[in-house]
């Protein structure tokens, strides 16, 4: 029996139309990761891990320069987090000059990946690399990325804070 609690609460249709799309992508990670795994890849945790950091670093190399000369955090926050994107993820954010702090309260990502009938144990990976997108978005921005409890782990919510 899974420990992961991941219901939606907010049912907007752009919102719903974004998640599912959030889990086709999230869909797509689970199964290459699966298959890499089944073709007795060695590293296809650091293969997958690799190429989503480098993912986000391309994302992040946009958000630097959509945030001009800009290092305060709120700059960041308002191009990294549009209201839509907090809506997919019923985002609580709260961000000062120096730091952003980011509760997940649902995630699409996970919601894909139980429905593939993975484990909790192969949710809370994935989940984990797929956190290396955000990393790489905060390395290209000179941020911190520190990574709380996570809903992938069986925890009530994900909890994210960016920091300078």
């Amino acid at each position: 029996m899974s420990k992961i609690k991941n219901e939606a609460n907010l049912h907007e249709r752009e919102v719903d139309i974004n998640r599912a799309a959030i889990e086709h992508r999230a869909t797509w990670m689970g199964l290459i990761f699966d298959e890499l795994q089944k073709a007795g890849v060695a590293n296809a945790e650091e293969i997958c891990r690799k190429a989503i950091k480098r993912c986000g670093n391309m994302h992040g190399d946009g958000y630097r320069a959509a945030c001009g000369a800009s290092t305060d955090c709120r700059t960041f926050r308002e191009q990294f987090l549009p209201q839509l994107s907090q809506k997919n993820f019923e985002m609580d954010v709260a961000a000062t000059e120096n730091d952003v702090d980011i509760t997940f309260r649902y995630c699409p990502l996970v919601s894909a990946w139980q429905k593939l009938g993975f484990d909790d144990e192969t949710c809370a990976l994935l989940c984990d690399i797929a956190m290396d997108g955000d990393r790489g978005i905060a390395q290209s921005n000179s941020l911190r990325f520190e990574l709380g409890d996570t809903i992938g782990q069986g925890n009530d919510v994900c909890r994210l804070r960016l920091s300078r």
